[in-house]
Order: structure tokens, then sequence, then C-alpha cells
């Protein structure tokens, strides 16, 4: 247990540093539960962990009837993943990269913490949890739900932002979802023996 929380952690601020440190100064959108709040939080000025940690509340309803370890799990990854994205909030704007290259480090960021967490069976909270049950009654790998739902969440963003906010977005999803298939696909990496 000590190993899987010590991964959540480190998994954790890769999504803090990726999400703070790159896509909020960007003004872009990321997938999943993060994604639907971070349009909420643009659109209504509210605190991001607020927004994030509310909508996450149904998804736990319906987790902790599926399995219970899932449930435990995806609760800790929710929980350091919101404390880790206040913590690190002052690197909003710390990062001067092209713009290309701060949306694809955003990714590669947000993809490792999200596909550390989905290796070991826990989630950084809401739609990745969703997306592990799904790939357990549908036997689909994970990356590959994630990267489906994470590209309904950005269309949606399409209506509200401009069509390049929606393209570079599309990066992000792309990059989150391709890095969380392949920590979840490739058999050979051990992040935490369990």
């Amino acid at each position: 247990m000590a190993g899987k929380i010590v991964t959540i952690t480190i998994a954790s601020v890769f999504i803090g540093v990726g999400i703070n440190g790159f896509i909020i100064p960007s003004h872009l959108i990321n997938g999943g539960v993060w994604g639907i709040s971070l349009l909420l939080s643009y659109l209504l000025g509210w605190k991001l962990a607020i927004i994030f940690t509310f909508l996450n509340v149904p998804i736990y309803f319906i987790a902790i009837y599926y399995d219970m370890n899932l449930f435990f799990y995806g609760l800790i990854g929710t929980f350091i993943s919101a404390l880790m994205i206040s913590l690190l909030s002052p690197l909003n704007g710390m990062f001067h990269f092209p713009f290309l290259i701060s949306i694809c480090l955003g990714g590669i960021f947000v993809g490792t913490g999200a596909g550390l967490m989905l290796r070991i069976h826990a989630s950084p909270g809401g739609l990745d949890l969703l997306a592990l049950m799904l790939s357990k009654i549908f036997s689909l790998n994970v990356g590959v739900i994630i990267l489906m739902i994470d590209t309904f969440i950005i269309l949606s963003g399409a209506v509200i932002f401009k069509q390049t906010v929606f393209l570079y977005s599309l990066v992000i999803v792309t990059l989150v979802g391709l890095i969380a298939l392949l920590f979840t696909s490739i058999k050979s990496i051990t992040i935490y023996r369990y």
C-alpha cells in the first residue's frame, strides 16, 4: 500500500506540473474531469480544485459499488492530485517555451502522471476511474477508453472556445491518451509490484 501511495504522489506531481506549468498558462483544456473542470473554471472563474472535487462525487458513488479497491485508490489519487495542483499553482506562467513545445510538454507530463496511476490500478479521479471500470467490463485497454472520452470533452470545448484552442487541446489529449496507453499496455514496465 505504501508503494502505491508513493507512486500516486509522484504521478500527481507530474499532473500538477503539466496542468499548472503548461496547460493553464496556454488557456487550453485537458480531458477527463480535469478538462471539464478547466472549462468551468475558465467560464465561471471558480477554483479548479473545488470544481474537480465536486464533479468526482457521482463517479465515486458508482465506484464504491463496483470495486472497493478502485474506489479507495481513486479517492487517494483524486485527493493527492487536487492537492498537488493547488500546491503547484505557482508554476503558472513560470515556464516560457514556444507554444507548441508547451502543449506537448503539458500532454507528456499529464500523460505520464495518469499512466503511472493507471498502471497500478489507481486513478487521478473522475473519468479515469470510470475508464478503469469500463475497461474491466468491456475488456478494452483503459488508454483507448480515456482517449475516446477525452476527445468528446475536447469536442465540447470546441463549441465554447476558438478553433485553435480545440486543435491544440486535441494535441494534449492525444499525447495523454497515447502515453497512458503505453503505460497500461506494455507489460515490462514495473512501477510497483503488488
